[in-house]
Protein backbone atom coordinates (compact mmCIF):
# COMPACT_ATOMS: atom_id res chain seq x y z
CA UNK A 1 0.00 0.00 0.00
CA UNK A 2 1.14 3.74 -0.83
CA UNK A 3 2.08 5.72 1.71
CA UNK A 4 -0.28 8.71 3.02
CA UNK A 5 1.87 11.16 1.29
CA UNK A 6 1.87 9.59 -2.20
CA UNK A 7 -1.68 8.54 -1.78
CA UNK A 8 -2.25 12.55 -1.30
CA UNK A 9 0.64 13.07 -4.14
CA UNK A 10 1.81 16.11 -1.37
CA UNK A 11 5.56 16.69 -2.13
CA UNK A 12 8.11 18.92 -0.61
CA UNK A 13 10.18 20.65 -3.58
CA UNK A 14 12.95 22.76 -2.92
CA UNK A 15 11.83 26.40 -2.69
CA UNK A 16 13.07 29.05 -5.09
CA UNK A 17 15.50 31.84 -3.85
CA UNK A 18 12.37 34.27 -3.36
CA UNK A 19 10.28 31.52 -1.05
CA UNK A 20 14.06 30.95 0.89
CA UNK A 21 13.73 34.53 1.79
CA UNK A 22 10.02 34.48 2.64
CA UNK A 23 11.04 31.66 5.07
CA UNK A 24 13.82 33.52 6.59
CA UNK A 25 11.26 36.05 7.19
CA UNK A 26 8.62 33.82 8.34
CA UNK A 27 10.86 32.22 11.02
CA UNK A 28 12.00 35.20 12.52
CA UNK A 29 10.11 36.48 15.80
CA UNK A 30 8.55 39.25 13.59
CA UNK A 31 7.84 37.09 10.80
CA UNK A 32 5.99 34.28 12.66
CA UNK A 33 3.95 36.87 14.12
CA UNK A 34 2.95 38.35 11.21
CA UNK A 35 2.21 35.21 9.43
CA UNK A 36 0.35 34.00 12.20
CA UNK A 37 -2.24 36.80 12.38
CA UNK A 38 -2.61 37.30 8.23
CA UNK A 39 -2.27 33.91 6.52
CA UNK A 40 -5.40 32.84 8.60
CA UNK A 41 -7.73 35.41 6.81
CA UNK A 42 -5.57 35.10 3.36
CA UNK A 43 -5.65 31.56 2.75
CA UNK A 44 -9.05 30.43 2.17
CA UNK A 45 -9.80 33.38 -0.20
CA UNK A 46 -6.19 32.34 -1.61
CA UNK A 47 -7.41 28.62 -1.45
CA UNK A 48 -10.05 29.05 -3.59
CA UNK A 49 -8.48 30.98 -6.29
CA UNK A 50 -4.96 29.18 -6.44
CA UNK A 51 -6.51 25.46 -6.78
CA UNK A 52 -6.53 24.60 -2.52
CA UNK A 53 -2.78 26.04 -2.62
CA UNK A 54 -2.12 28.71 0.28
CA UNK A 55 0.12 31.67 1.48
CA UNK A 56 2.76 29.03 3.25
CA UNK A 57 2.43 27.06 -0.43
CA UNK A 58 2.83 30.07 -2.60
CA UNK A 59 5.01 32.40 -0.98
CA UNK A 60 7.17 30.09 1.05
CA UNK A 61 6.99 26.96 -1.19
CA UNK A 62 5.76 24.73 1.59
CA UNK A 63 2.97 22.66 0.28
CA UNK A 64 -0.20 22.42 3.27
CA UNK A 65 -2.71 19.72 3.62
CA UNK A 66 -6.04 20.73 4.63
CA UNK A 67 -6.96 18.95 8.07
CA UNK A 68 -10.14 18.95 9.52
CA UNK A 69 -10.42 18.16 12.64
CA UNK A 70 -13.91 17.89 15.30
CA UNK A 71 -13.69 20.70 17.66
CA UNK A 72 -12.63 19.84 21.21
CA UNK A 73 -15.43 22.07 22.78
CA UNK A 74 -17.97 22.91 19.81
CA UNK A 75 -17.54 19.50 18.13
CA UNK A 76 -17.78 21.59 14.80
CA UNK A 77 -15.29 20.96 11.68
CA UNK A 78 -12.35 22.81 12.26
CA UNK A 79 -10.09 23.20 8.47
CA UNK A 80 -6.84 24.22 9.00
CA UNK A 81 -3.97 24.46 6.80
CA UNK A 82 -0.68 22.61 7.51
CA UNK A 83 2.60 21.53 6.55
CA UNK A 84 3.06 18.10 7.34
CA UNK A 85 5.93 16.13 7.31
CA UNK A 86 6.32 12.42 5.30
CA UNK A 87 6.81 9.92 7.83
CA UNK A 88 7.18 6.07 6.37
CA UNK A 89 3.73 5.86 5.87
CA UNK A 90 2.10 8.51 7.52
CA UNK A 91 2.11 12.61 8.11
CA UNK A 92 3.50 13.77 10.91
CA UNK A 93 1.78 17.02 12.12
CA UNK A 94 4.41 19.84 14.23
CA UNK A 95 2.64 21.74 16.82
CA UNK A 96 4.66 24.46 17.05
CA UNK A 97 1.64 27.52 16.42
CA UNK A 98 4.82 29.99 14.79
CA UNK A 99 6.90 29.30 17.62
CA UNK A 100 4.22 30.72 20.24
CA UNK A 101 3.75 29.98 23.76
CA UNK A 102 0.81 27.27 23.37
CA UNK A 103 0.35 24.20 21.36
CA UNK A 104 -2.30 25.46 18.46
CA UNK A 105 -5.75 24.51 18.44
CA UNK A 106 -5.76 21.53 16.14
CA UNK A 107 -3.51 19.65 19.00
CA UNK A 108 -6.24 19.83 21.01
CA UNK A 109 -8.72 18.93 18.59
CA UNK A 110 -7.08 16.00 17.15
CA UNK A 111 -6.37 14.80 20.66
CA UNK A 112 -9.51 15.34 21.75
CA UNK A 113 -11.11 13.59 18.63
CA UNK A 114 -8.79 11.90 16.53
CA UNK A 115 -10.54 11.19 13.99
CA UNK A 116 -10.39 13.61 10.71
CA UNK A 117 -9.80 14.12 7.31
CA UNK A 118 -6.62 14.99 5.47
CA UNK A 119 -7.21 16.55 1.87
CA UNK A 120 -4.46 17.83 -0.84
CA UNK A 121 -5.47 19.10 -3.94
CA UNK A 122 -8.81 17.29 -4.39
CA UNK A 123 -7.45 13.67 -2.85
CA UNK A 124 -9.11 13.01 0.79
CA UNK A 125 -7.95 10.52 2.87
CA UNK A 126 -9.75 9.47 6.36
CA UNK A 127 -7.67 9.56 9.14
CA UNK A 128 -6.99 9.02 12.75
CA UNK A 129 -4.20 10.73 14.46
CA UNK A 130 -1.97 9.34 17.71
CA UNK A 131 0.95 10.91 19.76
CA UNK A 132 4.75 10.28 18.08
CA UNK A 133 6.74 8.15 20.33
CA UNK A 134 9.48 9.59 21.71
CA UNK A 135 11.93 8.17 18.58
CA UNK A 136 9.42 9.33 16.26
CA UNK A 137 9.27 13.07 17.65
CA UNK A 138 13.22 12.96 17.46
CA UNK A 139 12.87 11.66 13.59
CA UNK A 140 10.46 13.66 12.93
CA UNK A 141 11.68 16.41 14.34
CA UNK A 142 14.92 16.85 12.81
CA UNK A 143 13.42 15.92 9.15
CA UNK A 144 11.16 19.09 10.00
CA UNK A 145 13.88 21.09 10.41
CA UNK A 146 15.27 19.93 7.06
CA UNK A 147 12.32 20.95 5.48
CA UNK A 148 11.84 24.12 6.75
CA UNK A 149 14.56 25.96 8.79
CA UNK A 150 11.64 27.65 10.70
CA UNK A 151 10.98 24.73 12.93
CA UNK A 152 14.60 24.96 14.48
CA UNK A 153 13.78 28.55 14.90
CA UNK A 154 10.40 27.78 17.09
CA UNK A 155 11.72 25.28 18.89
CA UNK A 156 14.41 27.56 20.27
CA UNK A 157 11.87 30.16 21.02
CA UNK A 158 9.80 27.74 22.67
CA UNK A 159 11.20 26.79 26.02
CA UNK A 160 8.10 26.37 28.49
CA UNK A 161 6.13 23.13 26.17
CA UNK A 162 7.17 20.25 24.50
CA UNK A 163 6.59 20.74 20.62
CA UNK A 164 3.60 18.25 20.04
CA UNK A 165 4.33 15.77 16.97
CA UNK A 166 1.10 13.90 16.38
CA UNK A 167 0.89 10.94 13.26
CA UNK A 168 -2.01 11.10 11.25
CA UNK A 169 -2.58 7.29 9.52
CA UNK A 170 -4.85 6.08 7.58
CA UNK A 171 -8.19 5.92 9.47
CA UNK A 172 -11.12 2.92 9.74
CA UNK A 173 -13.14 3.30 6.37
CA UNK A 174 -16.72 4.47 6.88
CA UNK A 175 -15.47 5.51 10.75
CA UNK A 176 -17.05 8.66 12.16
CA UNK A 177 -16.89 11.81 9.64
CA UNK A 178 -16.04 15.34 10.90
CA UNK A 179 -18.94 17.49 12.21
CA UNK A 180 -20.75 20.43 10.02
CA UNK A 181 -18.34 23.23 9.36
CA UNK A 182 -19.22 26.24 12.28
CA UNK A 183 -19.09 29.88 11.64
CA UNK A 184 -15.64 29.71 13.78
CA UNK A 185 -13.97 27.40 11.11
CA UNK A 186 -10.47 28.57 11.15
CA UNK A 187 -7.00 28.54 9.51
CA UNK A 188 -3.77 28.77 10.42
CA UNK A 189 -1.06 26.88 12.48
Amino acid sequence: MASLADELGYRHRRPNLAQRAVRRFASSRVGARLFSAIAPRVDRALARVAGGRTVAEVAAGLPTVLVTTTGARTGRARTTPLAAIPDGDALALVGTNFGGPRAPAWYANLRAHPDAEVRYRGRTVRVRARAATAAEHARVMATAKRVYAGYAAYERRITDRTIPVLLLERGPVGGPAVGPPGPGDRTGG
